[in-house]
């Protein structure tokens, strides 16, 4: 075992137990603390990438996109019906995103300037934590089964791609944006989350509650459109780092690289999930 593979482990073990405690086992407010502080060290990493490379400029910006969590809190609660418009631009975003993803290098003219980049972060990092928040107080009390449904999600687009894409990978999906990525490993991943899509829905209907063929199409639509989002998630932050010229967003993680290198696709697929259910008027809550 490599040096560099004994580290992706170390950090692992670290990384899932808290995790999963935070999904479990934390209360709404102290989980909304929890997302926002991961969010914070997120956004500390994307000043670096929008070009900010003094330390104290990046970490102002993680207290100003703290605040902004922090507003969007106190506003969502006097007026929680304004939550879809937050997920709303969230996912108007990575619709922008894939033309900008499609287009590169051309057109980076357009979003160059370090305040725009700066902006773009926080339509990537306000309308996740809204979306956990939704899937947190909404869906109570299958929120934390949700939420790791949306994990899995991620990691089974992922994990399909990598293989499909070693077996299968010639055609290049985004050559300009990531060179690994292959057109067989998105479908490779896309495949993964049909299989994840059917076994969720003979679990909702033999555990939670019975699903009628109008509940089972919706939850294919929404866990295809959520696994497409999250590969545009990576794209996305891939195509920053790529036009900002560092291969990681930080090296806080060992092994793994920055915590944005590691929630790129989730905080793609978390608001868009969420946008999706409100939209499609689905949930697990009878």
């Amino acid at each position: 075992m490599t040096n560099v593979t004994q580290q992706r482990v170390k950090t692992a073990l670290i990384l899932a137990p808290i995790m999963v405690i935070g999904i479990f086992l934390l209360e709404l407010k102290p989980f909304a603390i929890f997302i926002g502080l991961i969010a914070s060290v997120a956004a500390w990493e994307w000043a670096n990438i929008a070009g900010y490379q003094k330390n104290w400029s990046r970490i102002l910006y993680a207290l100003f996109v703290f605040v902004c969590l922090y507003i969007s809190a106190r506003f969502l609660r006097v007026f929680p019906e304004w939550k879809i418009w937050f997920l709303l631009v969230g996912t108007l975003w990575w619709v922008l995103a894939f033309a900008l993803v499609r287009r590169y290098p051309r057109g980076t003219s357009l979003w160059n300037a370090r305040r725009i980049r700066a902006v773009l972060g926080l339509l990537v990092l306000v309308p996740m934590w809204v979306g956990f928040m939704h899937l947190k107080v909404e869906e109570a009390p299958y929120n934390s089964l949700l939420i790791i449904y949306v994990m899995l999600i991620v990691w089974g687009a992922d994990i399909g791609a990598y293989f499909a894409g070693r077996k299968w990978g010639t055609t290049k999906l985004a050559p300009n944006v990531s060179p690994g990525k292959s057109w067989a490993g998105f479908w490779g991943g896309f495949a993964t989350t049909v299989v994840l899509a059917i076994a969720a829905c003979i679990l909702i209907h033999e555990f939670i509650r019975p699903l009628d063929l109008i509940g089972v199409l919706k939850i294919f639509a929404i866990t295809a459109v959520t696994a497409v989002i999250s590969v545009l998630g990576d794209l996305v932050e891939s195509m920053m780092k790529r036009h900002r010229g560092i291969k990681d967003s930080s090296s806080l993680l060992p092994g793994h690289g920055g915590v944005l290198d590691r929630i790129d696709s989730m905080a793609a697929a978390v608001p868009v999930f969420a946008f999706m259910m409100i939209m499609m008027n689905w949930s697990l809550v009878a």
